[in-house]
């Protein structure tokens, strides 16, 4: 078997705006648009950080990411292990009930040959590139595929 060379993924943190846009945000860095055009892409679609909703509930964040012309796994898979997850993934960090409600924090899970990273668009954050992997605590993930052309049906599944 031949090796196969990862690709660099040209992605960058976006800083989410809003106390409650960390969804909105982890969308733009994977679309590689502005916090502002997400969330301008978001409102078209009835979707607004202020939504509770979009706080516990991931077809949100399938709706936007398709709206980029993104694919996403369809189910939310357990989070494993960091060498587990695909190239790229969205992550449930932060999993915590609330009036018997999951919420979470959602942050951009990127591997190519630069390494690991995780994007994180908390505002407070000194650094929003992190590397510190036993810190961050997963609960689940979304495989994400920017790839044109390509199915989802199989996504989230290891990619040697």
């Amino acid at each position: 078997m031949g090796s196969r060379r990862r690709q660099t993924i040209d992605m960058k943190p976006v800083v989410q705006l809003e106390p409650t846009g960390c969804a909105i945000a982890s969308v733009a860095a994977i679309a590689g648009v502005s916090y502002g055009k997400a969330r301008l892409a978001a409102a078209k679609l009835g979707i607004s950080a202020q939504d509770e909703r979009l706080w516990s509930d991931a077809a949100h964040m399938r709706r936007l990411l398709k709206r980029f012309g993104i694919g996403a796994g369809r189910t939310e898979l357990p989070f494993q292990s960091w060498q587990d997850l695909p190239p790229i993934a969205l992550l449930a960090i932060k999993w915590h009930l609330e009036k018997h409600r999951p919420f979470w924090h959602w942050v951009v899970y990127v591997r190519d040959q630069r390494g690991a990273r995780v994007l994180d668009p908390k505002k407070s954050l000194r650094r929003h590139t992190r590397t510190d992997f036993g810190r961050i605590k997963p609960k689940w993930f979304i495989a994400i595929n920017k790839s044109k052309n390509s199915s989802t049906k199989d996504m989230g599944r290891s990619r040697a």
